[in-house]
């Protein structure tokens, strides 16, 4: 496995000035980040059969060992603040349990028997999601736990960064992002985990687009729960309703911090209205506006500007 080699390239790496050295690792990084270009497609046909199957119910499970695991938890733990996803939606399956997020247990990649145990538990339904990550593509843990996944006919998505592996193979989804020999050998904290950590990034980020759970690069469906993310959750509704801090502010205590139930009555919505149409709209914002648009004699004059024009794909963008 070429994650495995050394690469002659950088045999003597090690006596080397810090400067080449650092120049060295430093390209190395852009190049694993270069490297999922090839592997686009492949990401956006996972997010969008993410999407489609999460519906109001379905998980996000993050599965891997070691270096691998600890990436995917952080892209998990995430979700909630960025996005306001449920927490009891997201779950982890990683070699060596809870302690292994702080901690190298590497014995722990080899245990199959832990990997179908933890599965089981988790109680997977089609409507689940599983994104299992590993450098090499042939961890016993991680294979494991997603080939015991799609018993379940859940949506699997293996991310590996060398070809021809189990994991691949194993996937109904599978992400290859060859970033080749890592500088320092088998070091796949390097090259493989920067482009892992991207790839999930891409992943959860497009899921979350394809939900409605961002509008015009907001957050929106964000939780005020700090002093910092209420002046942010107040800019959002100033921005998109165009209104003053002061309304702004009054609208989103009166939303109970909702950032979309803000934004409507803001813009002079009932609240009632604002909640109704929302969900009828899936919670998307932009939708709301489609909706909001269709009324024009009502509410054409509280729009934001544009609303009622006509975007690219027939979308109203205010």
């Amino acid at each position: 496995m070429a994650t495995e080699e050394v690469d002659p390239r950088f045999a003597d790496l090690d006596a080397w000035s810090l400067t080449s050295a650092m120049e060295a690792m430093w390209e190395g990084q852009l190049a694993a980040v270069a490297a999922i270009g090839h592997a686009l497609p492949a990401i956006t046909a996972a997010a969008e059969a993410a999407k489609t199957v999460l519906g109001d119910r379905g998980r996000i499970v993050y599965v891997g060992a070691g270096t691998s695991g600890r990436v995917a938890v952080q892209d998990g733990a995430e979700l909630t603040p960025t996005f306001a996803w449920p927490r009891e939606r997201v779950r982890f399956v990683v070699a060596g349990g809870d302690s292994a997020f702080v901690t190298s247990i590497e014995g722990a990649e080899d245990d199959v028997d832990d990997a179908v145990t933890q599965i089981s538990a988790a109680r997977l339904t089609p409507h689940d999601v599983v994104i299992a990550v590993a450098a090499s593509g042939t961890t016993p843990f991680t294979v494991a736990a997603l080939q015991q996944a799609g018993s379940f006919d859940a949506v699997t998505i293996g991310v590996a960064n060398n070809p021809g592996t189990a994991l691949l193979a194993s996937a109904k989804f599978p992400i290859l992002v060859e970033t080749g020999r890592e500088l320092i050998a088998g070091s796949t904290r390097m090259k493989a985990g920067t482009a892992q950590k991207v790839v999930l990034n891409l992943i959860s980020s497009g899921i979350m687009l394809r939900l409605g759970r961002v509008y015009r690069g907001m957050m929106v469906n964000m939780s005020p729960t700090n002093a910092k993310l209420k002046r942010r959750a107040e800019a959002m509704v100033m921005q998109i309703a165009r209104c003053n801090p002061s309304h702004a502010a009054r609208s989103l205590e009166q939303a109970g911090g909702d950032i979309k139930i803000a934004v409507l009555l803001a813009l002079g919505v009932d609240r009632v209205d604002a909640e109704t149409v929302l969900q009828n709209c899936d919670g998307n914002l932009r939708q709301v506006f489609v909706e909001l648009a269709k009324n024009r004699d009502s509410h054409r004059d509280r729009l934001p500007k544009g609303a009622a024009g006509r975007g690219r794909g027939g979308v109203v963008e205010p």
